[in-house]
């Protein structure tokens, strides 16, 4: 486990991978949830069987943004590939940059989500946080 306290804990971590997690199946019922709090009910995402028929995938898809509740933004993201259903999903964080802006700490952290069996990630992008440590 990688605990942080402070600015220099963060910046000793800088140019390192800070950790993967567990394999996670994106399952449809996971998917539906996610159109429910999104409002988002495109029929590429929820619709099974108009999916399969119609759509360029063959499967339902999602995509999905990495976030906290101390986000300030994200940079440089690119899509890969969707997230098949029933794929397994693995998300690789590494620190990119820290900065520290008068106090406030900036951390870029690049995140991959990596799909089972797949050589392209679902996507690639700079997630970035800002900290105020006591």
């Amino acid at each position: 486990m990688v605990i942080i306290n402070s600015f220099e804990d963060y910046k000793s971590h800088e140019g390192k991978e800070l950790g993967v997690s567990d394999w996670h199946k994106i399952d449809q019922a996971q998917i539906n949830k996610f159109a429910d709090a999104t409002l988002d009910h495109q029929w590429i995402h929820v619709d099974e069987e108009k999916a399969k028929t119609e759509g360029p995938f063959k499967s339902t898809i999602d995509v999905r943004n990495v976030k906290m509740e101390i986000n300030y933004g994200i940079e440089n993201f690119k899509f890969g590939q969707a997230v098949l259903v029933d794929s397994d999903v693995q998300l690789k964080a590494t620190v990119k940059s820290i900065t520290n802006l008068r106090g406030i700490v900036k951390a870029v952290i690049q995140a991959t989500l990596i799909i089972r069996n797949e050589t392209k990630p679902a996507y690639v992008g700079d997630v970035i946080f800002l900290y105020h440590f006591n």
